[in-house]
């Protein structure tokens, strides 16, 4: 089936600035995103398109390559050869150039067709962050101070110290940030050594950056973590990274996040397990026993006469939160009956009166008296 417009598929007009395109994206995509429309295998497939169209307009090579030559431009075979040929038409003089700028622009810091050389992007900075449960339940905020390499103030990032005149295009490689050798057929393209690949040198460094656009600095960042994040999860915070060299754009902020292990909690996704010990008497006389919340606040939790250990009870609801949902899991107490330890002469003495009053009456313990009755038949050459 033939793919749908991808201006159409984006509602709007082929002269559509970025700005409005990416807001009719942004529309979309949260109308069909799969987390509003959980099992709609149509809303799912949508969203897919949402995303490839706006893959292709957002980007200006991209986008010239798909209005000249339609879907055929990502095609293996396709006219426009944007990923798998060439466009020879027009190769005179000079063509070679073009058909090795389409082969091979990208990597050497320019894009395809024309165009100066950009500075080098801001590098990504990750940063760990280590926070409580209590705070992976509830959401916080988190304050971090991070050595980073931001804009020099001294020359508002344009690494002169003329600031009437940042930089003068390189006489070398006239702005292209490259030169090209040819040896016969073959065209060997590599940075330019007076500008580094910049297309542009600066006749006056700022003294503050040494001509780099970026001075070393601490920042103080306050990162929003969502309520229900899981251990791992990583955060993009886009700009907040090193700051690019002569006006070029920020790196990323990743803020990896790791979850303290709780007193009392142990999470499994959505849900909460905790292990309560009991005494003796409370398993076998029952009762209600008080347990926290993740929440902060206190359940009780009714203990039936003869509970045993392993036995788990549910309390609905008081589980941990679900990310981006209001939707909490489920909370289970496992039970661990606990054997008394030093015993005082009169809790000896009770115990005792008990084990022979329960000899009487066998059915008091029906898992032990059946396990030995079995271990008696064994013993007396019996199959158990």
């Amino acid at each position: 089936m033939a793919k749908q417009d991808y201006y159409a598929t984006l509602g709007v007009a082929r002269d559509v600035g970025n700005d409005d395109l990416k807001k009719a994206y942004r529309k979309l995509a949260m109308q069909y995103h799969p987390d509003r429309n959980p099992g709609d295998r149509q809303a799912e497939a949508r969203f897919k398109e949402i995303n490839e169209a706006y893959d292709i307009l957002k980007d200006d090579q991209k986008r010239a390559a798909y209005d000249r030559y339609g879907h055929a431009a990502f095609e293996q075979s396709g006219p426009g050869g944007f990923a798998g040929g060439f466009d020879f038409s027009g190769a005179g003089a000079g063509g070679l150039n073009d058909i090795f700028d389409q082969m091979f622009g990208e990597f050497m810091g320019r894009r395809s067709g024309g165009g100066q050389a950009r500075s080098r992007a801001g590098a990504d900075i990750r940063q760990a962050v280590e926070i409580d449960l209590a705070d992976a339940f509830a959401g916080s905020k988190v304050n971090l101070r991070v050595p980073t390499r931001v804009t020099c103030e001294a020359c508002n990032g344009t690494g002169s110290e003329d600031k009437a005149r940042a930089a003068d295009t390189c006489p070398t490689c006239h702005g292209a940030g490259k030169i090209r050798n040819q040896q016969g057929f073959f065209l060997i393209e590599r940075a330019c050594p007076t500008c580094g690949g910049q297309g542009r040198v600066i006749r006056s460094p700022c003294r503050t950056c040494h001509g780099t656009g970026t001075v070393q600095r601490e920042r103080s960042l306050q990162v929003t973590i969502p309520a229900g994040v899981e251990d791992g999860t990583r955060i993009r915070l886009a700009g907040e990274g090193e700051a690019g060299g002569q006006g070029a754009s920020n790196g990323d902020l990743y803020v990896h996040i790791a979850i303290r292990p709780h007193a009392f909690f142990q999470r499994d996704g959505a849900n909460i397990l905790m292990r309560v010990p009991l005494r003796m008497a409370q398993a076998t006389l029952g009762g209600d026993v008080e347990v926290p919340v993740i929440d902060g606040s206190r359940a009780k939790v009714k203990i039936p006469p003869g509970t045993q250990t392993g036995d788990q009870f549910r309390l609905r609801g008081k589980g941990f939160s679900v990310l981006r949902s209001a939707a909490r899991g489920d909370m289970y107490i496992q039970v661990s009956v606990e054997t008394p330890q030093n015993l005082t002469r009169r809790q000896r003495e009770l115990l005792e009166e008990f084990e022979t009053e329960g000899q009487r009456h066998a059915k008091g313990s029906p898992e032990s008296e059946g396990f030995f009755a079995k271990v008696k038949e064994f013993f007396e050459g019996g199959r158990a």
